[in-house]
């Protein structure tokens, strides 16, 4: 890939998604966008860009930074967590809330696998402190192809295998005379999926209890990522909490949260988790 065309789509990325993509993994935009420029008739990346250039056609634009967007997700991806917010944090949000309501975000949901998971063990291991609460489940993405597929909650077979037990897959989702795997109408039931681009307001989306915000940030320029940060912090109810993926930190980026006590990954106000440990 040339360096001008190389640095036009990353600068789009940048710009539409937050993404830092550096020139070592240019590979990963022709993968990327191959299928779009097929689908538009272009030859090459270099066509790509001369169209984006020279036409106005935001929704391109928009779709082209959305693909650059990693889609790497998988059902029950770290089990742990979310068993552990299911059984500790829903259950302190609700009794603490007093309103026999509970919002949960998955903010860079992708196609919906881990939304779909939680969605999963409300269904099969709900905890006795969380029945009668309504407990609403949303999932946004960038991506209006991704968001799509996850709102059919149609998945192929590598999908499935990824995380998906066979007594759970045969318990909550059908197949399809394709060969794909959809999920069940009470499982989809469960959750709603919008498109939503985390450097834009999330404020018409509420508050939330929980947001689960996994492998998302990494893949940003800083200033995206206090943006986002910025951003997410603003979505969450008093008490509420941010959950990151393995490794991920928010040192540095923001000074209106604090590592939650005793939850690595978990972040909470600045200021309450030095409170609950000074009260227990």
């Amino acid at each position: 890939m040339q360096d001008e065309v190389f640095s036009e789509l990353a600068d789009l990325a940048l710009k539409g998604s937050g993404q830092s993509i550096p020139k070592s993994k240019a590979y990963l935009i022709e993968a990327r966008l191959s299928p779009i420029a097929r689908r538009e008739g272009f030859g090459s990346m270099a066509d790509l860009v001369h169209c984006l250039k020279s036409r106005a056609n935001p929704a391109l634009i928009a779709e082209v930074a959305a693909a650059l967007v990693s889609k790497d997700t998988s059902f029950f991806r770290d089990r742990d967590t979310l068993k552990r917010v299911l059984e500790e944090v829903l259950p302190a949000r609700l009794k603490a809330g007093n309103t026999g309501r509970l919002k949960v975000w998955f903010a860079g949901g992708s196609t919906g696998q881990e939304a779909y998971s939680l969605a999963i063990l409300l269904e099969d291991e709900l905890p006795p402190a969380l029945r009668g609460a309504k407990i609403e489940i949303l999932s946004t993405d960038i991506c209006k192809a991704a968001t799509e597929q996850a709102r059919l909650g149609r998945y192929g077979h590598y999908d499935v295998q990824k995380g998906l037990s066979i007594h759970r897959l045969t318990k909550h989702f059908n197949r399809l005379e394709t060969g794909q795997w959809e999920a069940s109408e009470a499982l989809r039931g469960r959750v709603s999926f919008r498109q939503h681009n985390l450097l834009e307001s999330a404020a018409g989306l509420g508050k939330f209890d929980v947001i689960f915000c996994r492998n998302v940030l990494p893949g940003m320029a800083r200033s995206a990522r206090i943006s986002v940060v910025e951003s997410l912090s603003g979505q969450l109810v008093p008490g509420g909490m941010i959950v990151l993926g393995q490794g991920e930190g928010l040192i540095g980026l923001t000074d209106k949260l604090e590592p939650a006590r005793d939850f690595r990954g978990a972040w909470v106000a600045a200021g309450t988790a030095n409170a609950e440990a000074s009260a227990a």
